[in-house]
């Protein structure tokens, strides 16, 4: 295997994808067809997308079913698979990682190859691509799990809501990384809010203020697209911004109270305050967001990425008898005096909760299909996005009908898009 990090191997054209995903479907048919109904069998499991949440991912899967292996790693850099494989096999299901040489895969087309080496797909890559590796991975028959958000732009979330209608059809598996919706302390306090416990839904809060990210700098050796896929973070097109791509939680947290009825526009505002050296791309590091639904409620959203400063994480329903805060799991009064509280089991892990349940339900016969979920409240985020970049307020049916479309004629090594910083009013 060549080292990615020196000689970057170019990918197909979009025409070649195709070719080339249509022969991995037909060569994977027999294996997808068995893998929906998977009681007695060992697993074979594969992760695309070999960084921190990658390798995360693929512990939780192996300690959510002791008779599964990860058989397959695939990432567009070499040296990410490497480092993977090094936590995973130091880890807690460390015996069942059997990943050779020969099942290692690095570059554009690494994703074709994991999927058709295992029962079970893990997506982890940079959000741009999972549009496309979603759909390959379906027509294969795989159950599948994919991280957040599952797209940038209206014509991916397009895709993946098709790709999930097929799954659905198929019997396929497809488990969303909206942890939250796993986690047992929110869905115990979204009962409460739902079965009427603050009265009706007056307004809504979410905030989601963090301190800076990671950066992995620039290396003489790399090209512009290496450099950017390694910073994918800063760039608009493959992360879709830090509101798409880390505030979704809270925005999925505030569809989910409004009974996962989403809004009808979005007013937004936001830019760059801090992080305005060239190295942070061409994304915003704040949003601030007025959603409302058809009904005329409002939602006040609050999202920014700045070092050295306070942070909130935290998300308030305000109704006619009392507020739940979602985070924190209580319920206060008009006055603010506690109705109810609970205290969270430190054992209730939302990331490990969400591959118990996966692998159940493959065990089971049984059929989850977050399909919607993860499509709407990734949509619900770059509407905001693009409500802040055009200085206009955005509606939920223009997002529907948007051609918004961030995919390239081709991937491969060298130049990559020079995506401007976006200017209301101009943009």
């Amino acid at each position: 295997m060549s080292d990615q990090t020196k000689s970057p191997k170019a990918a197909p054209t979009r025409r070649e994808f195709m070719y080339v995903t249509g022969a991995a479907v037909a060569a994977a048919t027999a294996l997808g067809a068995g893998s929906a109904r998977a009681a007695n069998r060992k697993l074979k499991v594969g992760l695309i997308g070999c960084g921190g949440r990658g390798t995360g991912a693929a512990t939780q899967a192996l300690m959510a079913d002791p008779d599964t292996e990860l058989v397959a790693l695939g990432d567009t850099f070499a040296d990410q698979i490497d480092k993977c494989l090094q936590n995973l096999s130091k880890g807690p299901a460390g015996q069942r990682v059997n990943v050779p040489k020969s099942r290692q895969f690095a570059g554009f087309d690494a994703y074709l190859k994991v999927i058709e080496a295992s029962d079970v797909v893990l997506h982890a890559c940079p959000p741009h691509f999972r549009p496309l590796h979603l759909t390959a991975t379906v027509e294969a028959g795989k159950h599948t799990f994919v991280e957040k958000p599952v797209a940038v732009d209206p014509a991916g979330v397009r895709a993946v809501r098709a790709a999930s209608e097929k799954a659905k059809a198929k019997g396929i598996n497809v488990v969303t990384g909206l942890c939250y919706r796993y986690e047992n302390a929110k869905r115990e306090t979204m009962k409460h809010i739902h079965g009427g416990d603050i009265g009706d839904i007056l307004a809504l809060q979410t905030s989601y203020n963090t301190g800076a990210l990671w950066h992995k700098g620039r290396q003489p050796e790399w090209s512009e697209m290496e450099y950017q896929i390694r910073n994918w973070l800063y760039f608009d097109w493959l992360s879709g911004d830090h509101i798409t791509e880390q505030h979704i939680h809270s925005l999925d947290k505030i569809a989910w109270a409004m009974g996962d009825v989403y809004p009808a526009k979005a007013t937004a505002s936001g830019g760059r305050t801090v992080r305005v050296e060239p190295e942070f791309g061409n994304i915003y590091d704040h949003f601030n967001t007025v959603y409302e639904w058809a009904n005329g409620t409002k939602a006040f959203s609050s999202c920014r990425q700045w070092a050295n400063a306070d942070t909130d994480v935290s998300d308030h329903v305000f109704g006619t008898k009392g507020t739940a805060h979602i985070q924190s799991h209580e319920i206060t009064d008009r006055a603010g005096k506690f109705l109810w509280k609970l205290e969270k089991d430190p054992a209730d892990d939302m990331y490990q909760n969400e591959h118990n349940a996966f692998f159940a339900a493959i065990r089971s016969g049984e059929v989850i299909n977050n399909g919607e979920i993860m499509c709407n409240s990734t949509l619900m985020a770059i509407m905001a996005r693009l409500s802040a970049y055009t200085g206009k307020t955005v509606t939920w049916d223009e997002m529907l009908k948007s051609e918004l479309d961030l995919s390239l004629p081709k991937y491969e090594f060298g130049a990559a898009p020079q995506r401007p910083i976006q200017r209301p009013g101009l943009t």
